[in-house]
C-alpha cells in the first residue's frame, strides 16, 4: 500500500504528465480529436496508477513517457483503421517520429501553443480558466471545481462548450500570428495570473491542490520566457510577483490556522524565490509596457523586502495603490488602501475609503470589507461596533479557516 507522500507524487506526476502528452497529441492528431485523447490519456494514468499500486517504478516519469509513447502509436493504428485506410506501419520510422515529437522542446512548444487556444477570444473567461487547468495544467473535474469554488457539472459544462467552439470554430493548435501576439498576450497572462491567485489565495486544508496550481501558473510563465517573441514586461512582471507571493507559502498557514502577514515567520520565506523575482522585476523595466503587474509585483517586493513587519514602507505601497487605481479603478484596491491607511493610524482616510466601495462587488471577499470596519471601530475604541462588522464578517465568510481566523479575532476582541 502506498504512504500519503507516495500518493501525492503519482497524482503531482500524472497531473504534470497529462498536460504533456495531450499537448503533444494534438499536436499529432489535430484538436477536433481532443476528447478522444484526454479519453487515451486518462486510460493510459489509469492503467499506470493500477500498476503502481503496491510498487513506484525507478523512474516514474520515464516510465510515464514511454506509456504515452506506445498509447501514441495505439492511437494512429484507431484513427488509420477508423479511416479505412488500411495502411502498413513501419515500427521502426513510427517509433522515431514519435521520439521526436517528444523532446523537450517540441513539448515545451506543443504546451505554449496550447496556451493561447485556451486563451483563444471565443472562450468566456470561466472557459478559459477551466480549459487551462483541465488540459494544460491536468486538473480533475474534482480539484477544477473545488479550486474556482464551483459545481463539477458546472466545470463539466464549461468544458463543453469549450470543446464545442474547438470544434465549430475549427481551432487549431498554432501560434497566434505575429500582429496578434501583443493582444493574445494579454489574456494569456490574465489567465495565468488567475490561476495563480486561485492557488495563493487558497486556504483549503488539501495543499498539493494549492501549491500545484502556484507551481503551475509559475511553470505556464516561464514557457512563454522562454521565448523571445513573448517577452513582455508584463510578462516578467507577473512572473516576478509570482516568485514574490511563493516565497511566502510556507508561512501562510500553520497547523491548519491561517497566519495573516504581521505574524508570519519571515525566517520561512523563500530566499531564492525573492532572488529571481527581484531579478524580473528588473527586467520588466527594460521594456515599453507597463502593467498591472507592475504594480502588484512592486507592493509584493516591499513586502518581502521588510525585515519585520513594522519596517514595512506603507506610504510607498499607497503610491503604488494609487497609480494602480488610475490605472484599473476597482474597489478591491479601494478596500486595499483603506487597509494601509489604518496601518498609518490614519482612521479619517481610511473612513473615506471604506465609504467609496459597494461591498457587494467584492463578491466572495466582503467578509474582508466587514473585517477592516471592525479594525477600524476597534482602532476608534469602539468595541460594540468592531464587534458587529466582526459578526458580519464571520456570517459572509464561506471558507472554514478563514471563518476560525475571524472567530479568533473576534474571541481577542471580547477580551479587550
Amino acid at each position: 500500500m502506498k504512504s500519503s507522500n507516495e500518493s501525492k507524487l503519482v497524482d503531482h506526476l500524472f497531473r504534470h504528465q497529462y498536460g504533456k502528452m495531450v499537448a503533444i497529441l494534438s499536436k499529432i492528431f489535430g484538436l477536433s480529436n481532443l476528447e478522444l485523447i484526454e479519453d487515451a490519456v486518462q486510460d493510459t494514468f489509469l492503467k499506470a496508477a493500477l500498476r503502481w499500486r503496491n510498487e513506484l517504478p525507478d523512474n516514474p516519469e520515464a516510465w510515464l513517457t514511454q506509456a504515452a509513447k506506445h498509447r501514441t502509436i495505439d492511437l494512429l493504428r484507431q484513427v488509420n483503421a477508423t479511416n479505412d485506410r488500411h495502411l502498413s506501419f513501419n515500427q521502426a520510422s513510427i517509433d522515431e517520429e514519435i521520439n521526436d515529437y517528444f523532446l523537450d522542446h517540441e513539448v515545451a512548444d506543443s504546451q505554449l501553443r496550447m496556451i493561447f487556444v485556451a486563451c483563444h477570444p471565443s472562450f468566456s473567461q470561466e472557459e478559459q480558466i477551466a480549459f487551462a487547468l483541465k488540459a494544460i495544467s491536468g486538473f480533475s473535474m474534482k480539484e477544477i471545481a473545488a479550486a474556482l469554488l464551483q459545481k463539477e457539472e458546472t466545470i463539466k459544462k464549461r468544458l463543453v462548450r469549450a470543446r464545442k467552439k474547438i470544434k465549430d470554430l475549427e481551432i487549431t493548435l498554432s501560434s497566434p500570428d505575429p500582429n496578434q501576439i501583443r493582444v493574445r498576450i494579454s489574456r494569456v497572462l490574465h489567465i495565468i495570473y488567475l490561476i495563480f491567485n486561485e492557488g495563493f489565495h487558497s486556504t483549503k486544508a488539501d495543499e498539493l491542490i494549492s501549491k500545484d496550481l502556484c507551481g503551475e501558473a509559475i511553470r505556464l510563465c516561464k514557457l512563454l520566457l522562454r521565448k523571445e517573441k513573448f517577452r513582455t514586461g508584463g510578462t516578467y512582471a507577473l512572473f516576478a510577483l509570482m516568485c514574490f507571493h511563493s516565497s511566502r507559502l510556507e508561512s501562510k498557514i500553520s497547523n491548519s490556522e491561517i497566519i495573516d502577514l504581521k505574524h508570519q515567520d519571515r525566517s520561512k520565506w523563500y530566499l531564492p524565490l525573492i532572488v529571481l523575482g527581484n531579478d524580473a522585476l528588473r527586467k520588466s523595466i527594460e521594456f515599453e509596457d507597463r502593467s498591472i503587474y507592475h504594480l502588484e509585483a512592486a507592493i509584493a517586493s516591499e513586502h518581502v523586502r521588510a525585515v519585520q513587519f513594522e519596517n514595512t514602507n506603507w506610504l510607498r505601497i499607497l503610491d503604488y495603490y494609487d497609480e494602480m487605481y488610475q490605472m484599473i479603478p476597482s474597489d478591491h484596491i479601494l478596500l486595499s488602501k483603506a487597509t494601509i491607511f489604518l496601518q498609518l493610524e490614519k482612521l479619517a482616510e481610511a473612513k473615506n475609503e471604506l465609504n467609496r466601495i459597494k461591498p457587494e462587488s467584492l463578491i466572495q471577499r466582503e467578509y474582508l470589507f466587514h473585517g477592516c470596519y471592525a479594525e477600524y471601530f476597534e482602532k476608534l475604541g469602539e468595541l460594540g461596533r468592531a464587534m458587529e462588522q466582526i459578526d458580519l464578517a464571520i456570517a459572509k465568510c464561506s471558507n472554514q479557516l478563514e471563518k476560525n481566523y475571524l472567530l479568533k479575532k473576534k474571541k481577542l476582541l471580547d477580551a479587550g
